[in-house]
């Protein structure tokens, strides 16, 4: 899980602070989720998938496949 969002972020050419504006926490907040020093809570999970247009499962590592269902 904590590597797709440092991938997603990545991916999408984000900085760990732009993320902590779009997230409304703190950079070492953020960076503890990527680095997996920190669990997610569901709200940020919620915003990261809605942000990202990909699935909370994805995110999750659940599936391999981003695409959120309908």
């Amino acid at each position: 899980m904590f590597k797709r969002i440092r991938d997603l972020r990545e991916d999408h050419d984000l900085t760990q602070r732009q993320m902590t504006e779009i997230l409304n926490c703190s950079q070492q907040v953020y960076s503890n989720y990527e680095l997996g020093q920190r669990d997610i809570p569901t709200d940020i999970l919620i915003k990261l998938s809605q942000f990202y247009k990909v699935s909370t499962d994805y995110i999750l590592g659940l599936c391999d496949n981003p695409i959120q269902n309908k």
